[in-house]
């Protein structure tokens, strides 16, 4: 099986590590708007990989600010099928320790105002978000964090908010009786988008700092911040160096989230929306009987 395109979502830090080589940058258009920024082609250790800096270089951009559908969506035209995302978050509990890494592998969605689906204006789907990560890509990317002696949680989960503000200390004590386990402000829209345009999806989560229910260890401000992430990117370098070669392109069940997952009939379909969609649904729309209320 040819090998597809691995995704990376992050800031600029990621693409700026030893043993990379970009050898294009693409503006990618898409029916849903521009990317947040160029997507950057290049390799590396041997694969093929599209960098996108979720924020824009320079990040420009606030989480609410994302166009998200536009980011999968171009990411998805460009044939990955995988996607790893790197983010920054505050840890809920205090066995995460800033600099640890939480391979996330559920979410909590506390947003407010952010389209998070492909579907509408005349075709209808539901597809399961049971597991929203993929297993497979989650337990590689434990196994090359623990490799290389990197403390890494094998599963937690990740309670998105709208931000940009930080929460407010009540906020943050109902999210921890919540039994969350990280909190940030990008990754549940990117996790369901990917589902469902069927790429395998994995966040590495960055611990930066305890959010503000401890007490002790201080107000959550910036500067802190700042100074844990650039550690912890290194560390997530690392971690993707030597995830890529062991990732393989083998079927998975990401990749088929759709089927059965189109209630509306094709016929129905307006042809502008079956045009505008069709990286994604075209070969269900293609399939007699394929929509699930057939």
């Amino acid at each position: 099986m040819t090998e597809g395109i691995i995704g990376i979502i992050g800031g600029s830090g990621l693409y700026q590590m030893d043993g990379v080589k970009i050898t294009e940058e693409k503006k990618v258009e898409t029916p849903f708007g521009a990317p947040s920024d160029a997507i950057m082609i290049g390799t590396l250790e041997g694969r093929k990989v599209a960098f996108l800096p979720r924020h824009g270089r320079g990040h420009r951009i606030l989480p609410h600010e994302i166009n998200y559908r536009a980011n999968i969506f171009a990411l998805k035209m460009l044939g990955v099928n995988q996607i790893i995302s790197v983010s920054a978050v505050g840890s809920m509990k205090e066995g995460i320790v800033p600099g640890h890494l939480v391979i996330v592998d559920q979410f909590m969605d506390r947003t407010k105002c952010r389209p998070q689906t492909f579907f509408g204006d005349g075709i209808a789907a539901h597809v399961g978000f049971a597991e929203p990560c993929c297993p497979a890509l989650r337990k590689a990317a434990v196994q090359a964090a623990r490799s290389l002696g990197i403390t890494a949680h094998e599963r937690g989960t990740y309670i998105c908010i709208e931000g940009p503000m930080f929460s407010s200390r009540a906020e943050s004590m109902i999210y921890r009786s919540w039994d969350v386990d990280v909190i940030g402000m990008t990754n549940y829209q990117e996790a369901k988008l990917a589902r469902e345009a069927e790429i395998c999806y994995a966040t590495i989560a960055l611990s930066t700092d305890y959010d503000c229910w401890n007490v002790a260890a201080g107000h959550v401000d910036v500067a802190t911040v700042v100074k844990t992430l650039k550690e912890n990117v290194e560390k997530a370098q690392a971690t993707i160096k030597k995830l890529l070669p062991e990732l393989t392109d083998a079927d998975c069940a990401c990749r088929h989230a759709l089927d059965g997952a189109i209630m509306t009939d094709p016929a129905a379909i307006p042809e502008s929306v079956k045009k505008k969609l069709a990286p994604i649904v075209g070969k269900y729309l293609n399939r007699e009987n394929s929509f699930a209320g057939s």
